[in-house]
């Protein structure tokens, strides 16, 4: 017998599914040609019917039970091999669908088999090999993981992880701040790091040496930025830098983030860019007096050193129609841009894999929430639904990435682009790990230099969708990003406008001698927010890029800060970069 759940994926027939007989499966191996062809069509239909639909690239494993029922894992996306779904439907019963996160999925193979009999989930590498059963039982470990009220749930003593809806920023962090610390390696690191120590002093943060050079010898490899003046700036920024003596930083210069190896940070204000650039004719707006002189801070991660994540909030950026698109740009017949509003059964926690918090070393906030991120005025508004920002988590397309869009993707092999997409990118979507999209470019290379220019819409406020602050003011708080390499080695930046146009966000990222940027989010602290980890002798502490962006951490009833992202559910999606 094979469940509705299995149907709804296209396998009816037992048509592209591994249909387990014996002990020894090692993987769900990725569709066959014909398979993936029609799974491809219901993806790229303007109504695919369902968020497994919409996985072009999934396959299952279907097993029976003693009892009559019936078993099927879903992998959906085996060349990423990171979330399944399972569904146990037992004869005449309810159907139960389970949002599985693997977490290990370099290491560990999941996939359905039959031992003496007894269907059974197998979890293997080269040198293991796990059976495990969490459906048994009169309280079966999932439902035990189900009941625990936490955003990750262990199972098969913690090669797994069951996926829980919980409220973000209103979930139990004490029995998150718990799990982590029985359960999770460097379980006490992270609670130290809850309880760290937040400086007042916010310009005396340093650097520890890299792979292959001093921090130093880092820092001047970054250079300093295009300016005509270089001030000694002191700023509100919130990590501890090395050479800032006093707290001050020159503009444009870069500093090593003290026990943070390969984090770098930078201030200055677009007033202080070079004449050269500021004076460029038709490329952007000629800046106002008060952008001119507001702080900018950024901070740098040498790629080399992180590997890049991208999660989803609990509740945004969502997957419904945003209003703004109008005319052929929206089809009121179907319920959102990708044929879907909601990714259920899949389940969105807003919050780090516990399986990852060892290595973290940053996270910042992702992007527009559903209802911006879509064009109002322009022609992008009027075609492809409107130009819905897109975004892909653990290899699973949540919304599908649209062209003329700006992309920020990493890869299965590590991989880590930002550009503006095209129809012809469609075929790195296997390959696709995570992947967000926010708009259109900052900056772009030049087709004949190459060399970083603004985007094409950056002077237009509509057809740009930069939007503005709560007073419909273009110039508002925003943060951007960007990529940059200097002498073969790539740096992620990060960017922070305490009050910016795109055209000022532009000149700086020129000014830092960038490749391609793009906005992020705007207009409060919350979605600006950028922190960076870094150890300490009792774990880990949380610094900020600004100070006041401690206050959105979350605290304990015994009033210890509990860091976003990493310590509790959020609802806004968000970047993380790990060590690798």
């Amino acid at each position: 017998m094979i469940g509705e759940f299995a149907k709804s994926v296209g396998i009816a027939g037992l048509a592209g599914v591994l249909t387990v007989q014996a002990q020894g499966a090692l993987a769900i191996e990725p569709p066959g040609e014909d398979q993936r062809a029609r799974q491809m069509e219901a993806f790229q239909s303007d109504a695919p019917g369902s968020i497994l639909r919409l996985q072009p690239f999934r396959a299952a494993q279907t097993v029976p039970d003693a009892d009559g029922a019936a078993l099927t894992l879903t992998s959906l996306n085996p060349y990423v091999n990171s979330w399944f779904l399972l569904e146990r439907r037992p004869e005449g019963g309810a159907r139960q669908v389970f949002h599985l996160e693997n977490a290990a999925p370099e290491t560990w193979q999941i996939s359905l088999t039959e031992d003496e009999g007894t269907p059974a989930l197998l979890i293997a590498d080269e040198g293991e090999r796990y059976l495990c059963r969490p459906w048994t039982g009169d309280q079966s470990d999932l439902a035990a993981a189900r009941d625990s009220g936490l955003p990750y749930a262990p199972l098969c003593d913690g090669r797994l992880y069951l996926r829980n809806e919980v409220a973000g920023s209103r979930t139990s962090r004490e029995a998150v701040a718990e799990f982590l610390r029985e359960h999770v390696l460097f379980g006490e690191s992270i609670v130290g790091m809850i309880k760290g120590v937040f400086y007042e002093d916010a310009f005396m943060e340093s650097g520890d040496t890299m792979e292959g050079a001093d921090a130093g010898a880092v820092a001047a490899a970054l250079g300093r930025a295009d300016l005509d003046s270089r001030p000694v700036m002191r700023t509100s920024m919130g990590f501890d830098l090395v050479g800032a003596e006093g707290g001050g930083m020159e503009a444009g210069s870069w500093y090593a983030v003290e026990d943070a190896p390969g984090v770098y940070a930078s201030a200055m204000q677009p007033g202080m860019i070079s004449e050269a650039i500021l004076r460029r004719e038709g490329e952007t707006n000629w800046l106002d007096s008060v952008e001119r002189r507001a702080d900018v801070y950024l901070a740098a991660f040498d790629l080399e050193m992180f590997e890049v994540g991208y999660e989803l909030g609990t509740d945004h950026p969502g997957l419904e129609w945003s209003p703004r698109p109008h005319g052929a740009g929206r089809d009121w017949t179907t319920p959102g841009p990708d044929g879907i509003d909601s990714p259920a059964p899949l389940v969105m926690t807003g919050m780090l894999s516990p399986a990852l918090t060892d290595r973290v070393a940053a996270t910042f906030t992702g992007g527009f929430k559903r209802s911006h991120g879509a064009f109002r005025y322009g022609d992008y508004a009027t075609y492809n639904h409107g130009h819905h920002y897109g975004f892909v988590v653990n290899g699973t397309v949540l919304s599908r990435l649209q062209p003329n869009l700006s992309t920020l993707y990493v890869l299965n092999d590590g991989t880590i682009g930002m550009r503006t997409w095209t129809e012809e990118d469609a075929a790195l979507l296997p390959d696709i790990r995570f992947a967000r999209q926010n708009g259109v470019p900052l900056i772009a290379p030049d087709p004949e230099t190459g060399a970083g220019v603004p985007g094409p819409l950056v002077r237009h406020w509509g057809p740009g969708n930069w939007s503005g602050s709560a007073n419909a003011d273009l110039r508002t708080l925003r943060a951007g990003a960007c990529m940059r390499t200097v002498e073969d080695r790539q740096f992620l930046i990060y960017a922070y406008f305490s009050t910016a146009t795109p055209s000022a966000m532009a000149r700086t990222f020129q000014a830092y001698d960038c490749d391609y940027a793009m906005l992020l989010d705007m207009n409060s602290l919350e979605h600006t927010y950028l922190a960076v980890y870094t150890p300490a002798e009792d774990g880990l502490e949380t610094e900020h890029l600004v100070e006041r962006m401690g206050e959105i951490d979350a605290r304990e009833r015994d009033g210890t800060r509990i860091p976003r992202f990493v310590g509790f559910s959020d609802n806004r999606d968000f970047f993380y970069l790990l060590r690798r």
